[in-house]
């Protein structure tokens, strides 16, 4: 691989490692395929013939549960056994939608915490806060919070967060930018939507479900004010630090510093601002943010 790529392109490698889903089984909700099974999950739903069926196509949930809230109700109680088993180390108490295609009608709804046991795909919003000042642009970064379970003490956005059942992307950005970095809703509504990166990953990270993680990311860029400063108002967040822009694009390309995902949002909005010039490397690397998930 090219020299100058390889730093940058081991980010997108890492978030995309999965390039085929074999060894897992599909998961099914009315004949549509909305997740993959491991081989532990598998056998433990075999234990639930009533809510789940199996044949050749993969694993369906059962014909005879028609709404989406008899689905859920399914679903929570096999996810309270995986939790019994150790399968799933604990609920999260916040539930995701479970749908057949991004923006597609929600199917069922799943705790949190088993989306990847269920490799159900979830998305989430990405934030850049930017600052636009006389010595260049610089981005608002927040180091996360030293008890998180993923990537805990590491480099984040100013707003970041999954997309939970019933929300979309543009309620989630006002009502998480308000909640982890004190930014009025008025303030948040002004962000832009500049595009979307989708990932394909193993999971097995500590105090989290093994699987498979298909993620969905809604990019958006915010203008802050240059004397506006975020404050942390919930325990995700431990601070918040303005870094010139080519402080953060050193950070990307020369270490791990950032949360797994955000290096990927990060080079997308390099590319743009052609912190990252313009020429093959930004190509290739364009190449491989449009082609994941």
């Amino acid at each position: 691989m090219d020299p100058d790529l390889a730093p940058w392109w081991r980010h997108i490698a890492r978030c995309n490692d999965l390039p085929s889903p074999t060894g897992f089984e599909p998961f099914l909700i009315e004949g549509r395929p909305v997740g993959w099974l491991a081989p532990d999950i598998v056998r433990a739903l075999t234990f639930r013939p009533a809510s789940f069926h199996f044949d050749g196509r993969g694993v369906s949930m059962a014909g005879k549960l028609r709404s989406p809230g008899a689905r859920s109700d399914a679903l929570a109680q096999a996810v309270a056994d995986l939790v019994e088993t150790g399968l799933i180390p604990r609920l999260r108490g916040e539930r995701y939608d479970v749908r057949s295609d991004p923006g597609g009608p929600s199917l069922a709804m799943l705790d949190r915490s088993a989306v990847p046991a269920f490799g159900v795909r979830a998305e989430g919003v990405h934030v850049n806060g930017l600052v636009r000042r006389a010595d260049g642009l610089h981005l608002w970064v927040g180091v996360r919070a030293a008890d998180k379970s993923v990537d805990p003490g590491k480099l984040d956005h100013v707003v970041a967060g999954g997309i939970a059942a019933g929300l979309g992307p543009d309620e989630t950005l006002v009502k998480e930018a308000e909640e982890e970095a004190s930014i009025p809703p008025a303030l948040a509504a002004t962000a832009r939507k500049v595009g979307t990166i989708g990932y394909v990953m193993a999971w097995n990270a500590p105090r989290q479900a093994r699987g498979m993680r298909r993620d969905v990311l809604h990019i958006y860029d915010l203008e802050l004010p240059e004397g506006f400063e975020p404050r942390p108002s919930d325990s995700e967040v431990a601070r918040f630090e303005l870094w010139p822009i080519r402080r953060v694009a050193e950070a990307v390309r020369d270490s791990d510093v950032f949360k797994f995902n955000v290096n990927l949002v990060l080079i997308e909005l390099l590319i743009r601002e052609q912190i990252i010039p313009a020429g093959r490397i930004a190509e290739r690397l364009r190449a491989g943010l449009d082609q994941g998930g």
